[in-house]
């Protein structure tokens, strides 16, 4: 990690029980190692909860606190307070919670630490699904992807919804800092979280992870997987500063790689494949990916 300039002390250890090849864990430690040892984290239900944290063993080289889904911003809100009247201005609040407990079940509660303007950090380790719970349709499922909830079948091409924009849902909330990230791209996810952290007032970070099980990849993919999704714009990187557009990588809509590069590594969308290609649906996530960019493209540089 020295390469990268971070810390080479481990804040979130090894011996957690993720799966071989889980993406979330991945950006934890990396987060960690940004954030250091000052800070104090809130976690909501989640597999990086179950995983890390198998009584009486634990993965947490920090102050760690648990908390329901809902109650995930409220106690990181109380502890924010606290840590100002005590005059610990220096300690930061890390808020973790995977994307049911942000984008759905801890929303309410995310909406008014934000509103209140609250000095935390919240970043969503987003695998687009209720992944400990049994890979259910969540708020940041992507249209197409089967899940147990929203399965693929002679009837149906899967979840039939688009994904929240919960990133332009923080933004609106004042936020002067808001950012997507990928664990594919370890540098960009380092920048970010370590701007996240030094701004003033609520930031958010919605950093793209996979799931092996819940995506049914190969283990060994997962990266590769991850700087697909960037290359061809299905999970585009971009900040949102003071209000301010600015889309990362790639720039151009025409320049992305066909999205179905990036469908044709994981089970979840299997069925627009086989037995044959359904063409019309593969177009369709194609020109919502195109049209994405254009959009971010076209706000880039300016307020919204």
């Amino acid at each position: 990690m020295a390469i990268l300039g971070l810390d080479e002390k481990e804040y979130f250890a090894k011996g957690h029980r993720a799966c071989a090849g889980c993406a979330e864990a991945l950006a934890l430690r990396l987060i960690l190692k940004v954030a250091g040892e000052n800070t104090i984290v809130v976690h909501c239900t989640g597999c990086m909860e179950v995983v890390s944290t198998p009584y009486p063993e634990t993965a947490w080289r920090v102050p760690w606190i648990h908390g329901a889904f809902e109650t995930n911003s409220a106690i990181a809100s109380g502890v924010e307070r606290a840590l100002k009247v005590q005059g610990k201005t220096d300690t930061k609040v890390l808020v973790l919670g995977g994307d049911g407990g942000t984008y759905d079940i801890g929303f309410q509660g995310l909406s008014g630490a934000f509103e209140r303007g609250h000095n935390i950090t919240y970043i969503c380790t987003d695998n687009e699904a209720y992944m400990n719970t049994g890979i259910q349709r969540s708020g940041a499922t992507p249209y197409g992807a089967s899940t147990t909830t929203s399965p693929a079948g002679k009837v149906s091409i899967g979840k039939e919804e688009q994904k929240k924009d919960l990133v332009s849902i923080m933004a609106s909330h004042g936020s002067p800092y808001v950012a997507t990230a990928s664990v594919g791209y370890h540098a960009d996810l380092i920048r970010k979280v370590k701007q996240a952290l030094e701004t003033k007032g609520p930031t958010f970070l919605n950093v793209y992870c996979t799931c092996v099980p819940g995506w049914k990849t190969d283990p060994m993919q997962s990266i590769k997987i991850l700087k697909l999704g960037v290359e061809t714009g299905a999970t585009p990187l971009y900040e949102i500063i003071d209000g301010v557009y600015k889309l990362n990588m790639p720039q151009d809509p025409n320049s992305l790689k066909p999205v179905e590069e990036y469908l044709k590594l994981q089970g979840r969308f299997r069925h627009l494949f086989k037995p044959q290609p359904k063409t019309e649906e593969i177009a369709k996530i194609q020109a919502d990916v195109k049209n994405k960019i254009t959009c971010l493209k076209e706000k880039s540089g300016k307020k919204c």
